[in-house]
């Protein structure tokens, strides 16, 4: 059930116990990157209830800087479904890394997953300076060619940030009714969309042609269900390339990956109830100021934004929000999330 209240949430997460039984297993040696973090094992996540014979697909990035992050969305994702075992992980990363194997599979015995390169060459030339660093990582693009890279046989994926919690049945989401929308997603139509692209894109009436008809809301691309089979049939990839070009030429945003999305779905997508995508607790891209919870339901919770919660927690100057990710932080040497 999605949490009514931050009093709610931060009452259940107290009640909360994600300790496992005794166990005898002994820890693996492990040979790990200098900055890769030792993480505690997690326990095993059985169905709880009587499950449909069906799978659900999630995507997400795997990469260093990330890893904690990764590590403490998986867990609350497992530890709130009803049917973890029907969960299969689809990740994305720019090369094997035996030492990040290693520590998902250590950490996670259990999980059901999948490991795919992406190519970086594919976003070779095509990438355009951004407001901050990060957003100018080619893993930060990767979910544009998700489709192309999963399976054939994979009809529809969730696409999941590594800087968010689930604190729902991730289900729900799975569920959602498409119709005969390409994607789905949390919109903010209350949200000024101007902002997200500047005066070159504005000033231009042959580029602004493309929300004629429409009325464009935004919505955050860390969080979207994909039909993975109307997207190739659409050719979509090819629609949201052909902006990335543009954007070399013109420079008409400055937000990376997002603008080249909402170019494409904005005004044409299945909004998704708010409460999947409590966004912004990283505060904004630049100095990521503490930001508190926006009203209203909790199913997911999101540090969209400069600011990550493991960072802050270890400067020991964490913001509110912070507190409601710790518990599910794997990271071995943490004094804030809950003891094994």
């Amino acid at each position: 059930m999605a949490f009514r209240s931050l009093n709610h949430f931060l009452l259940l997460i107290g009640l909360l116990s994600l300790s496992p039984p005794p166990s005898t297993t002994t820890t693996l040696p492990r040979k790990l990157s200098q900055n890769l973090s030792f993480f505690r094992e997690a326990p095993a996540f059985r169905n709880g209830q009587p499950c449909a014979n069906h799978t659900i697909h999630l995507a997400m990035t795997l990469d260093t800087n990330y890893l904690r992050g990764t590590m403490a969305a998986i867990l609350s994702i497992l530890h709130n479904s009803g049917c973890p075992e029907n969960v299969v992980f689809h990740f994305l990363w720019l090369r094997f890394d035996q030492d990040i194997k290693t520590s998902l599979k250590t950490t996670f015995p259990y999980l059901n997953f999948k490991l795919y390169r992406f190519d970086s060459s594919l976003v070779q030339g095509k990438i355009s300076k951004s407001i901050r660093v990060a957003l100018d990582e080619p893993l930060n693009y990767a979910r544009i060619y998700l489709p192309d890279i999963i399976p054939k046989n994979v009809k529809r994926i969730i696409y999941l940030d590594s800087d968010l919690v689930v604190v729902d049945d991730i289900e729900k989401l799975w569920r959602v009714d498409l119709g005969e929308k390409v994607l789905a997603a949390p919109e903010y139509c209350e949200a000024n969309f101007t902002q997200y692209f500047n005066d070159n894109f504005w000033n231009e009436p042959e580029l602004q042609k493309i929300f004629e008809g429409k009325d464009p809301c935004y919505f955050n691309t860390g969080v979207m269900v994909l039909d993975v089979e109307k997207w190739r049939e659409g050719g979509y990839l090819k629609k949201v390339e052909e902006w990335m070009v543009v954007q070399k030429q013109k420079k008409i945003y400055h937000l990376g990956s997002l603008p080249p999305f909402l170019l494409v779905f904005a005004g044409n997508i299945k909004p998704v109830h708010h409460s999947w995508n409590q966004h912004g607790l990283g505060g904004d891209n630049i100095e990521g100021k503490c930001r508190s919870l926006h009203p209203g339901a909790i199913s997911l919770l999101h540090w969209s934004g400069k600011g990550k919660p493991w960072l802050r927690l270890d400067s020991g100057k964490p913001c509110v929000v912070d507190h409601l990710w710790a518990p599910y932080d794997l990271y071995r040497s943490s004094k804030h999330s809950f003891e094994y």
